[in-house]
């Protein structure tokens, strides 16, 4: 699936966010709970490590992460769970599963990142905190959750963030935001697809048919019993193109002859699976990324 969308932004985002690693102590990366890989820079971890000893206090390793699982309501908790242990095992970050929307959820964040400064906090100096991500995935709510007001611009399209931003929360610790970044082409389809369904495309970049087949296909799968249940059937269609079809009859989404509007169908389908109507699913799991 072609997608036209990489705004030529995001390439000058990816060179500011090089350049500012080394001025920070801790880098807070925010990511989709429901597709935890695809959702990831993989330009991170190779910046947090090419910046070791270069600090104002020489840091002896990588630059410390800690790794949020943000929108983790909309996500499969075992699924989840056996991200995040991949995550600190295999990237050694610190993770914490949040729904930012929620009071409190912030305030998480800001405890594990004192946590990873100690330094900075017995020196009564102030801890300052890279915040990255992907557009649409929860970057400028969480700033706005720990400073207690708007300071940053929240939207539910992507690439809300157009420019860096500081800001002091006066408890220690200075955010730095960035807009968000995604990688110039996508390492296989299927994560293009992960993101599409998400949302962290832009609809305007996307076929909603191509899109709705794969999250069909993907539901079928993985997530069977939450399509009956959502839809009322009894047996799922086995093609993904007769499941959309099926669902636009459910729905009413008709045209003239009694004919299903796929589009509008399809359109019907990512929106209630992004909002979490279909229950709690998570797009891609450990051992299937690869693919």
């Amino acid at each position: 699936m072609p997608i036209n969308w990489f705004p030529g932004h995001m390439n000058t985002a990816r060179q500011k966010l090089a350049a500012l690693m080394p001025k920070c102590d801790v880098v807070v990366e925010m990511l989709d709970a429901r597709l935890p890989a695809s959702s990831s820079n993989p330009l991170l971890d190779e910046l947090r490590r090419d910046i070791q000893g270069k600090g104002p206090e020489g840091r002896p390793g990588d630059l410390p992460c800690v790794t949020v699982f943000n929108k983790v309501d909309l996500a499969d908790p075992p699924v989840t769970k056996a991200w995040r242990e991949v995550f600190e095992k295999e990237r050694g970050v610190q993770t914490v599963a949040i729904s930012v929307n929620q009071p409190g959820e912030a305030d998480r964040v800001v405890r594990l990142v004192k946590k990873l400064a100690p330094r900075r906090i017995e020196k009564g100096l102030k801890v300052r905190v890279l915040v990255v991500g992907i557009p649409n995935v929860g970057k400028s709510t969480l700033i706005n959750a720990l400073r207690g007001k708007r300071v940053a611009n929240v939207g539910d399209e992507p690439a809300v963030t157009k420019g860096n931003q500081e800001i002091d929360l006066k408890n220690g610790i200075i955010l730095i935001d960035t807009p968000g970044i995604l990688w110039p082409k996508f390492e296989t389809e299927d994560v293009g697809y992960r993101l599409a369904v998400s949302g962290a495309i832009k609809d305007t970049a996307i076929d909603y048919d191509d899109v709705a087949i794969f999250a069909a296909r993907f539901l079928t799968t993985q997530y069977p019993h939450e399509l009956k249940a959502r839809y009322k059937m009894k047996e799922l269609p086995e093609d993904p193109i007769a499941l959309v079809n099926a669902i636009g009859k459910k729905r009413g989404c008709l045209i003239g002859g009694g004919e299903v509007d796929f589009n509008r169908a399809g359109e019907l389908l990512l929106r209630e699976m992004r909002s979490g109507k279909l229950g709690r699913i998570s797009l891609e799991l450990p051992e299937t990324t690869g693919e």
